[in-house]
């Protein structure tokens, strides 16, 4: 718990942010990116948003600043997720499966372009050859060899096609990344500009740099008008003032509020969504002393995982019932029973390196709170905690025992089989366990060739139940988005995959 000197110092921090940061969202000329005066009055009908981090490629969609795009409603793809993971119809009515390789996609009608020009299956194909050529493919082609083209039967439909059998298609083709933009936004050299390209409620009219951006209403929208006349975006890295931003009233919704912060605003200003991301203890199972299953079974009964969401995360974590969490609510009813290793008893000083970095700023302290519970079962904890960058490569070389890690188990598609085999197949790209099982990896190439539905998802948690079984990985916490909300706000998304945020139906008032 925070002192209460501690407390007193945050308070003073966060209203001086507060200070700072009044100007960023006072009123301005609408689309000019103004801040105006810091005494101006806020726009009634518009939405202030404080953004975590600015953009990194200029909002180029081929990069992770596509996210933002999606988040401002103002680039759309041919299709989204529901919230189990499922695709839905968005600039695409309707997908069927031609053969192994060949999917067909019918475009919706009436679309147009916030520059105008008509959403054609030409403009679909376009984006998407943009995409899968670029110099870096956007990360949801990893491995991914797409090509899309007008269907020569009908030239409503674009049809796409894969080199190899792939299931999850369609839940691809949801990323924010595979937006579908207007033929002016294509320019020389790779360069994708979303500027006044998209298809949104909301269109893009300024990009300023890494300090803000300004959107209007796009009154020709296909789908339900926008209720807000746009939005006024703007980048603040720094967590206090994010959340001075939310206490003084200067924004409306503001990203990723610091747990350390959270306590100082009005809760009701506050909701917590679970993220697909779990707080997971790795251990080798290849090499030293944790080689030994009864000891890996050992650290599992020693890790009091409510203790560290209560010590480290002030509550606002959810404890791990597995590596799903409950931002895929299916994981938890369909998760089949466990039928755990039975724990050996630890010979007194067995030593045990530990390690985690500093990117992260609560894996530390979890790291801490674990050294105790180790060492109060008889392990003789050794502790490494580095810069992210410095200390990757021995952990996947198995330079340690035991490794914590914050990891993302849903990647873009929607779908956790990707992290599973990356984590846990013998041959995965990042599997710090050093975890080499006939029957896990079995199980993972059934899950990967599973059409998506309750057969994929039942084949994911068969491969969940295996990997626990080994204690290959010690699932502890799911995080949470912790995310701020005016009391003049009404309809913002919580959406635990952070795709969206401002609806055509988000209002103020």
């Amino acid at each position: 718990m925070p002192t209460r000197s501690t407390t007193a110092a945050r308070a003073g921090g966060l209203l001086l942010a507060g200070t700072l940061l009044s100007g960023c969202f006072s009123a301005g000329p609408a689309g000019t990116g103004d801040a105006g005066g810091a005494d101006a009055a806020a726009p009634d009908d518009r939405i202030r948003i404080a953004h975590l981090q600015p953009p990194r490629s200029a909002l180029s969609p081929l990069s992770d600043d596509a996210f933002k795009l999606s988040r401002w409603s103002t680039a759309e793809t041919l299709v989204v997720l529901d919230e189990a993971g499922d695709a839905q119809p968005a600039l695409a009515t309707a997908w069927e499966q031609v053969d192994d390789l060949t999917w067909r996609f019918a475009v919706r009608p009436g679309v147009t372009f916030h520059d105008g020009t008509d959403l054609t299956a030409a403009a679909v194909v376009r984006s998407l050859t943009a995409a899968a050529g670029a110099t870096t493919p956007p990360r949801i082609l990893d491995g991914v060899d797409l090509t899309a083209e007008v269907d020569p039967a009908d030239p409503s439909a674009v049809l796409v096609r894969t080199a190899e059998v792939d299931p999850l298609v369609p839940q691809r083709l949801s990323s924010p990344q595979l937006v579908v933009l207007a033929e002016a936004a294509y320019g020389d050299g790779g360069v994708v500009d979303p500027v006044g390209t998209g298809t949104g409620a909301f269109e893009l009219t300024v990009r300023d740099g890494t300090t803000g951006a300004t959107l209007e209403r796009y009154d020709d929208y296909w789908g339900e008008p926008a209720a807000a006349a746009g939005i006024d975006a703007r980048y603040v890295s720094d967590g206090t003032a994010r959340a001075a931003a939310l206490r003084t009233g200067t924004a409306d919704v503001v990203e990723a509020i610091p747990v350390s912060q959270a306590s100082l605003v009005d809760e009701e200003l506050i909701t917590e969504v679970p993220m697909p991301r779990t707080n997971t203890l790795y251990l080798n199972t290849a090499d030293g002393v944790l080689a030994d299953p009864a000891l890996r079974a050992a650290v599992r009964e020693a890790v009091d995982a409510e203790g560290i969401v209560e010590g480290v995360y002030e509550g606002r974590a959810d404890v791990a019932e597995g590596l799903l969490g409950p931002a895929l609510p299916w994981a938890a009813e369909g998760r089949p029973d466990r039928t755990p290793t039975a724990a050996g008893t630890v010979p007194p000083g067995t030593p045990l390196t530990l390690g985690t970095f500093t990117d992260r700023a609560e894996l530390p302290e979890v790291a801490v709170q674990l050294e105790q519970q180790l060492e109060a079962v008889g392990f003789d904890v050794t502790q490494e905690v580095r810069e992210y960058a410095q200390i990757e490569a021995d952990a996947l070389d198995g330079a340690f025992d035991a490794f914590v890690l914050s990891r993302a188990t849903v990647l873009d598609s929607g779908d956790p089989v990707a992290y599973l085999y990356s984590d846990f197949a013998c041959e995965g790209s990042f599997n710090i366990s050093q975890l080499c099982d006939p029957e896990v990896d079995a199980a993972l190439v059934r899950a990967s060739r599973t059409p998506p539905g309750d057969a994929r998802r039942a084949a994911v948690l068969e491969a969940e139940r295996l990997v626990l079984e080994a204690d290959a990985g010690i699932p502890m916490l799911h995080e949470r988005v912790v995310q701020g909300e005016s009391a003049r706000v009404a309809g913002a998304a919580r959406d635990p995959r952070e795709r969206l945020l401002v609806l055509p139906g988000t209002s103020v008032g």
